[in-house]
């Protein structure tokens, strides 16, 4: 866990405020790109760096975008995790499934495992959902909240 807290922290204190050139204002336009209020500057972050790299050149591994773009090889797997990015299909390189290990182009888990695990989790959302009322309800009782205290209703 910490090194995703990490890994959060990066890309949040990567975030353009200000703009480089002039120092102003900047916006946020879409896709990790900025632009300047002032002086009209774009600039990107991370993740546009990235997603500029790929649209103009393509699929590349990991290792060759983090060189071309100055991104951590830990932050692209980060986008890869978020399923922000993703490995084009015929890859030599996959990520792996965190529960059955098996190929996945991105996200943390195969459909599969996903499946389960969101069953599971219905399944315990639906234990601890609560018990509904077994008659109709009092209506001196209507809209009023209660409180349990030492094994009493009140």
């Amino acid at each position: 866990m910490e090194d995703k807290n990490y890994l959060e922290k990066l890309l949040i204190a990567n975030k353009h405020v200000k703009c480089e050139l002039c120092g102003g204002k900047i916006y946020y336009l879409d896709s990790g790109k900025y632009k300047c209020r002032s002086c009209g500057n774009e600039t990107l972050d991370d993740f546009g760096k990235v997603k500029a790299f790929l649209d103009q050149c393509g699929a590349a591994p990991a290792s060759v975008v983090s060189q071309a773009t100055g991104v951590s090889p830990e932050i692209i797997a980060y986008f890869l995790k978020k399923g922000r990015v993703e490995i084009p299909e015929g890859s030599k390189y996959y990520l792996k499934c965190e529960r059955c290990g098996c190929s996945i182009r991105y996200g943390r888990f195969c459909v599969e495992c996903a499946k389960e695990l969101t069953g599971s989790l219905q399944a315990m959302f639906n234990e601890d959902i609560g018990e509904r009322p077994k008659h109709e309800p009092n209506p001196e009782m209507s809209g009023r909240m209660r409180h349990y205290e030492k094994g009493i209703w009140y």
